[in-house]
């Protein structure tokens, strides 16, 4: 089960929601674990045995640790244990196929492979457990005394398939007493609709493009056609991924809970530097706080730094799949960073704009495509046809059929990956601020002009008087002219949002293509 699929939308979520918010309080969890299991049931029911065991290994572990916590030796041993088990987990399932494949093909060997089904969200199940176990240990966080609440945690059917990595310190106390309000409800509604609509609307109808393009049904690669899959590759996996955290995060204010922002505009970064902060940003953390700084981050000196560097890198290139071109990806990204904190960063400052959002972006295309395809001779012959290298023509009819009939979602994906609402938004936040301001500067006019009736001639007086009054009174219609704009928008943007619902459900019901990129991750 997917979110973006009719069965999510209109039986399992209404369901779900409606038994939420009828039990008590101290229900609630139970409703949300019996919920992630039928939702994980639904497409991986073997998984759930090891999700229970993975729970339990980090309840007991963590209240081994907090028991023992006067005891460093034991204290590591049960750390150690824990974070033993689940990386065991992780790969055996993700990474066993991998090796075995890599040993065949170093020494020439026909090792079967094990062909084992790779559980939905084992990577982000896995770094969501490592991190409440560490930060047990580190101090950071209270181990959690209740078994129920912590498969509550660990069991978070919104974001355990494909993120944003929910740390425990994150939803801790919302765990006991969550935030449920009209409000809260009415703001995650509308956040899920977003998501639906990026994932739906735009991701499906790039994705459908790229699809066409990546299996080679297009005829004759030109160097046309190879810009225009990667550009929709790319809007594919920003709206496919963004999308889904989206409907994560209003999910959980639906329930009463607040996740971590994952995407922040990406692609209006201007270095790569400033990609990495706006992309998947609850993963750069995660290798920051847990893998970067413990072996030493920037702190002892240059080349140490650099090999810091290159293992966090290769070891988020390797998370997002067990494939020799994710490895790749991740080294890629890991020398374009430690050139940009080199050198690079200085050169940028002092390009204009323009030049580097098209560094950024050129460089972020390139890495799409090693991304994209696991055969690395299929990522040099892309390569060289984006950049001409190897004699391909520039366009031929194919190409110019693709464009013709992409062109109108592609620019929509551009248009909206872009801070254009969020702009408009604070510009309306920054008139309301205003009108707050001019009202309480009518306060303090009122009694300066009531001190000032009191002391000056009584006709002075009543000038300044009418002349308040006439300011006052233009004060007013502004505001009132203000907010008749503010409830205009509104009425649209309501309207916005079921269009929006009505669209996606339309194109559910109709197309068959609806992949989420990160279920495999």
């Amino acid at each position: 089960m997917v979110f973006s699929s009719v069965v999510f939308l209109y039986i399992f979520l209404p369901i779900m929601l409606l038994i939420y918010f009828i039990v008590p309080k101290k229900v609630k969890n139970l409703v949300m674990i019996i919920a992630s299991f039928i939702f994980f049931a639904w497409g991986e029911i073997r998984y759930i045995p090891i999700m229970l065991l993975l729970a339990v290994m980090d309840f007991w572990c963590g209240n081994k640790i907090n028991q023992n916590w006067d005891n460093k030796k034991k204290k590591t041993i049960y750390l150690w244990i824990d974070v033993g088990v689940n990386l065991l987990i992780l790969f055996f399932f993700k990474y066993a196929d991998f090796i075995i494949s890599s040993i065949n093909g170093i020494t020439g060997l026909d090792i079967p492979l094990l062909n084992i089904p790779l559980p939905i969200g084992v990577s982000f199940n896995t770094f969501q457990s490592l991190s409440y176990i560490i930060d047990v240990y580190r101090g950071t966080v209270t181990c959690e005394k209740s078994f129920y609440n912590y498969l509550t945690y660990t069991t978070l059917f919104p974001q355990i398939i494909a993120g944003p990595i929910v740390r425990y310190e994150t939803v801790d106390e919302e765990l006991v007493d969550k935030k449920i309000s009209l409000d809260n409800f009415s703001l995650g509604m509308k956040r899920f609709i977003i998501g639906l609509g990026k994932k739906v609307l735009i991701a499906n109808n790039v994705g459908a493009l790229w699809n066409v393009i990546e299996t080679g049904g297009y005829g004759e690669m030109t160097v046309l056609l190879s810009w225009i899959g990667i550009i929709s590759f790319a809007l594919q996996i920003y709206f496919d991924f963004s999308g889904y955290s989206d409907m994560a995060i209003g999910l959980a204010k639906i329930f009463g809970m607040d996740f971590d922002e994952n995407f922040n505009y990406p692609y209006i970064s201007k270095s790569i530097t400033e990609f990495w902060r706006r992309w998947h940003i609850t993963l750069s953390s995660w290798f920051r706080d847990y893998i970067y700084i413990p072996l030493g981050g920037n702190r002892k000196g240059l080349p140490k730094q650099i090999r810091n560097i290159l293992i966090v890198w290769a070891l988020t290139g390797a998370w997002h799949g067990a494939s020799w071109n994710f490895v790749l990806w991740g080294l890629y990204f890991g020398v374009i960073l430690i050139i940009e904190k080199l050198f690079m960063l200085k050169v940028l400052e002092k390009l204009p704009n323009f030049f580097k959002h098209l560094y950024t972006i050129v460089l972020v295309l390139i890495s799409w495509v090693i991304f994209a395809f696991e055969d690395l001779t299929q990522v040099g012959t892309y390569l060289s046809t984006m950049f001409d290298l190897n004699g391909a023509s520039f366009a031929n009819p194919e190409a110019i059929y693709y464009l013709k009939n992409y062109i109108v979602i592609i620019i929509i994906g551009i248009i909206c990956s872009i801070p254009i609402a969020q702009t408009l938004k604070n510009r309306i936040k920054s008139k309301e601020n205003s009108s707050n301001n001019i009202e309480n500067l009518k306060e303090t006019e009122q009694q300066i002009g009531e001190t000032r009736s009191k002391v000056l001639d009584k006709d002075v007086a009543m000038e300044q008087t009418k002349t308040e009054i006439n300011d006052n009174n233009n004060e007013k219609r502004a505001l009132k002219n203000g907010k008749k704009a503010k409830a205009l928008m509104y009425t649209f943007a309501s309207l916005g949002y079921v269009a929006i619902i009505l669209l996606s459900t339309a194109s559910l019901v109709n197309n068959s293509f609806n992949p989420f990129l990160y279920f495999r991750f």
